[in-house]
């Protein structure tokens, strides 16, 4: 069985056709319905009887334009276009083709060659892709949305510096703050171990695709994790890492505010270090959740204690696996370790050990 596409156009002349071989239409009224004279009816009537429905598919079809420009006409416009105007949109593009190398050709043909080519997005694929809002988490310290600030926080009266923002999702509260020379490892296990301290353990943090939160390289050996995600691990907290800054909107909207708010807070009060910084921040977070703060859908706090079997020093750590020489040495960070020959150290020759770095 072959399927045919027909448009509308050739299926209404089909079915007036049919119409007239079964004797219920005459010629010259299918002429009329259809626009044509009665010498054009004979005909499709011909190529109907010989060719079936086929017959009266427009012959043109798949068939290339007239007026179509060779293929080494289209491909020179492209190689010039790819060397000079790769940026250009077709309208600015076709200008400098007519100016500077005297090639005319209309508009929406460029378009088209530049889409193909992909050197150009049609306005489908350039609108921007809409982010629905997502609703709250219920209860404070459900999830806590984490993110790091990069800034000239004191405006040039100190160094550029990056601040560790937490921020609950229920209720838009900030719930730490801590200025850093940079987002590292050890300036978030610092930074969480100080939540942590002074709030309990939050069911899961929100992060960015940070090196911090995600392993970002393949790799055969190894659980994938890094090491801040094995610390949180250890203390029953999950990491969810958001596929856009929209996912993670709360936050984010919270660095905006502080980069305008906060900055000039520390203006009036003459900060220019990151020491002096972080003794003014929980005075300013308190001033703060007092004016943003929303009040959660369900009061109940779901931060946890720490278990008695849990150790935050312990959990907040860089850990390392090396292998132990003859020598009683190892390697690590570019250094040469010595172990001092004891009963304790002697058997651990050969044997993979944990080389342990703290935030301190």
């Amino acid at each position: 069985m072959t399927v045919l596409a027909m448009s509308d156009g050739e299926l209404s002349r089909f079915d007036t056709l049919m119409r007239v071989e079964r004797g219920e239409l005459r010629v010259e009224d299918a002429a009329a319905l259809l626009g044509l004279k009665r010498r054009q009816v004979f005909r499709l009537l011909d190529r109907l009887r010989s060719d079936g429905a086929a017959g009266l598919m427009s012959r043109k079809r798949g068939r290339p334009s007239n007026r179509r420009h060779s293929d080494a006409f289209r491909e020179q416009i492209i190689a010039i276009v790819r060397e000079h105007y790769h940026d250009f949109g077709p309208t600015l593009a076709r200008e400098y083709l007519i100016e500077r190398h005297e090639i005319t050709v209309s508009c929406e043909t460029l378009r088209q060659l530049m889409i193909q080519a992909g050197l150009w997005k049609d306005r489908d694929a350039r609108r921007p892709r809409p982010y629905q809002p997502r609703y709250r988490r219920d209860c404070r310290g459900e999830l806590i949305q984490v993110d790091g600030s990069k800034h000239w926080w004191f405006e040039g009266r100190g160094p550029q510096s990056t601040l560790l923002v937490f921020i609950d999702d229920a209720t838009s509260e900030l719930m730490h703050l801590r200025m850093v020379e940079s987002e590292s490892t050890f300036a978030y296990m610092d930074a969480m171990a100080a939540y942590i301290e002074a709030h309990g353990k939050p069911v899961a943090l929100y992060s960015d695709k940070h090196g911090v939160f995600r392993n970002n390289t393949a790799s055969a050996n190894g659980d994938g994790m890094t090491h801040f995600g094995r610390a949180l691990e250890k203390l029953n907290i999950d990491i969810i890492c958001a596929h856009s800054p929209q996912a993670k909107g709360r936050v984010e909207r919270a660095n905006g505010t502080l980069q305008d708010r906060l900055v000039k807070a520390m203006r009036l009060e003459g900060i220019s270090t990151i020491a002096e910084a972080n003794a003014f921040l929980p005075g300013y977070m308190a001033r703060y959740n007092q004016r943003f703060a929303k009040a959660p859908f369900d009061p109940r706090d779901l931060h946890r204690p720490l278990a008695l079997h849990e150790d935050l020093k312990a959990a907040m750590v860089w850990r390392e696996q090396r292998t132990v020489t003859r020598a009683l040495t190892l390697h690590y960070n570019k250094m040469l370790i010595i172990l001092d020959p004891t009963e304790v150290s002697r058997p651990l020759v050969g044997k993979r050990v944990d080389v342990c770095e703290y935030p301190d």
